[in-house]
């Protein structure tokens, strides 16, 4: 990180992580940060989302520098973050998943890149899995009536690659240029914290899955264009505190459906649900079709988000607020 960076401010960047039973994970996230960032440039600060197995302990024994805060519940992604953010004192936010390590001064670049794009106020990376494969899903666009049909008819999931039916998934891009995008992933999110503040946080009526996609397009209409690089580059892997897949899908159609009514022209939400609905029934179509001659348990998964549509689809419904933390 260059000098000018850190000039008249020592610390420029808060680096906001929550954990949820991921402890060999964040610890090795917490590594990463430590080998690939510039020292003595940000803060670093953990929500633990009441853990099970030993997290706020073993990240207190090994990063005591590191600010930790133990919640008495789990606070899901988007409270948890809105908490963290309060401890901030730096110029921006950088929300980091626990599941990532970063790579080749990810973190340095980034904040590198967006002070070279200081109009985007938000900025995003690129993902990479585990075996360095893409991960495409550090940033995508915004939901429409046309990409929602796609997703449901599965015509996004046979086309991949195309940008024409794959409109929210931007196609066969390798994410390998600068490119401005309707939402970047809260895995690798940067912003300034004065938009943040402004824009009042995450909506803590998103538990987990959607709050970034909520608040970028928020951040949309008052100005904001987000922005990714493939300059800053972290392996995200993906899905560590979601384990049980008919649970993963509930909360994220659950999100999706409430973003649909949350932006989408109020003409069009009915029948952007009642498309949106169709998902889980032509997977588990589908799923029965080919359960002959592949094997796996999808029947069984979409069969279950399917009955559990009340639960999604009841988007309206607010998470509860409050919550009781002990700063370790």
């Amino acid at each position: 990180m260059t000098a000018a960076l850190v000039s008249g401010h020592e610390r420029v960047l808060a680096i906001l992580i929550i954990s949820y039973n991921t402890r060999e994970m964040t610890l090795a996230c917490l590594r990463s940060v430590v080998e690939q960032t510039a020292p003595g440039t940000y803060e670093v600060i953990v929500v633990d989302n009441q853990s099970k197995d030993g997290s706020a302990d073993a990240i207190t024994a090994e990063f005591p520098q590191f600010t930790l805060i133990r919640s008495a519940e789990n606070l899901g992604f988007a409270r948890a973050n809105n908490l963290a953010a309060l401890e901030a004192r730096s110029e921006f936010l950088l929300l980091l998943n626990p599941d990532t390590l970063v790579l080749d001064r990810a973190i340095d670049r980034l904040v590198e890149f967006a002070l070279q794009r200081p109009e985007a106020e938000i900025w995003g990376g690129r993902t990479v899995f585990g075996d360095g494969s893409l991960n495409p899903a550090s940033c995508w666009s915004q939901q429409t009536l046309w990409s929602v049909f796609c997703v449901a008819s599965g015509l996004s999931s046979v086309f991949r690659r195309s940008t024409l039916f794959n409109p929210e998934g931007l196609g066969g891009w390798n994410r390998d240029s600068v490119r401005q995008v309707d939402i970047v992933s809260g895995c690798f999110l940067l912003v300034r914290r004065e938009l943040w503040e402004r824009l009042g946080g995450f909506d803590p009526s998103f538990f987990m899955y959607g709050e970034e996609a909520d608040l970028c397009l928020r951040a949309g209409r008052v100005g904001a264009r987000p922005v990714v690089t493939p300059a800053a580059t972290i392996v995200h892997y993906g899905g560590a505190s979601e384990r049980v897949r008919a649970d993963k899908m509930v909360r994220l159609l659950n999100a999706k459906v409430r973003l649909i009514r949350r932006h989408w022209p109020r003409a069009l939400v009915g029948l952007g649900v009642c498309l949106f609905a169709l998902w889980p029934l032509t997977r588990m179509i589908a799923w029965r079709l080919i359960s002959p001659i592949r094997s796996g348990d999808g029947v069984a998964t979409w069969g279950e988000v399917w009955r559990r549509r009340a639960e999604w689809l009841a988007a309206d419904e607010p998470v509860a607020a409050g919550a009781a933390v002990v700063r370790a």
